[in-house]
C-alpha cells in the first residue's frame, strides 16, 4: 500500500519505515486500514529493489537509533516471499519488525524466523467466539502458530497485542487471554483500549 518513513516510537525500536502490504484473511470490525482490502484489479504493484531503495535513503536514522523497517498491512506475512527479496538486498542488517495477525499457514511464517527481531502479534482475544464475531474469521491458526512460534524458542522476539474493543469483549477476556499467551511462555504484552463511538449496552 506504501512506505511511511522517519516514524518514531509506533512501529518498534528507534526511527523506522513501515511498509504496508494490501489484503488481510480477517475483516475487523473497527479496521485501521480498511483500503487493504480495495480491489486490486487495477493496482501498479512495487518491485522488491523499489521497496528497498525507498527504505534505504534513511539507513543513517536506522544505524543511529537501532532502528529499522517494519512490515505491516494489511497481513504482511501473505507476501514474505517479496519481504525476504527486500532483506536479502541489504535491510537485514537493520532492526525487522513483523506486525501480523499471525492468521496465516506457518510456512509463511517459518520463512522469515532467520530474518525478523521482532514480531508485533495482535490477536484481538483468544477466546474463539469473540475473535469470531470481531473478526469473521476463525483464531485456530493464530493460536496454533503462536504455540509453535514458542515452542521454536520465539517467544521472547513476540510482543503480543491484546485491546480491549468495546461492544466485543471486556476486561476479564483480556486478562484471560493474557494468561493463556503466558501459559505459552509469552511475556510482553501490549494492553490497550480501541477508541471508538461505540457504546457498551450489556450484549455481544
Amino acid at each position: 500500500m506504501g512506505v511511511d518513513r522517519l516514524r518514531m516510537g509506533t512501529d518498534g525500536n528507534g526511527i523506522t519505515s513501515l511498509v504496508t502490504f494490501y489484503g488481510c484473511p480477517l475483516r475487523c470490525r473497527y479496521c485501521l486500514n480498511p483500503q487493504c482490502h480495495r480491489d486490486l484489479s487495477n493496482i501498479k504493484f512495487s518491485r522488491p529493489s523499489d521497496v528497498y531503495d525507498i527504505v534505504a535513503l534513511d539507513e543513517l536514522y536506522y544505524l543511529a537509533t537501532e532502528g529499522g523497517v517494519t512490515f505491516g498491512g494489511g497481513e504482511p506475512l501473505l507476501y514474505s516471499d517479496f519481504i525476504i527479496e527486500i532483506l536479502e538486498q541489504g535491510a537485514k542488517k537493520w532492526n525487522i519488525t513483523i506486525e501480523t495477525s499471525l492468521n496465516v499457514p506457518f510456512e509463511r511464517i517459518k520463512a522469515l524466523l532467520p530474518y525478523f527481531n521482532e514480531m508485533i502479534v495482535d490477536i484481538k482475544d483468544a477466546n474463539p467466539q469473540i475473535y469470531e464475531l470481531y473478526t469473521k474469521s476463525n483464531n485456530k491458526l493464530v493460536l496454533e502458530n503462536l504455540k509453535r512460534l514458542a515452542n521454536c524458542g520465539y517467544a521472547d522476539k513476540v510482543m503480543v497485542r491484546i485491546p480491549l474493543i468495546n461492544g466485543y469483549n471486556k476486561q476479564d477476556d483480556v486478562q484471560n487471554s493474557k494468561h493463556i499467551l503466558e501459559d505459552m511462555g509469552y511475556s510482553t504484552f501490549d494492553l490497550f483500549e480501541y477508541k471508538t463511538d461505540y457504546r457498551y449496552e450489556g450484549k455481544r
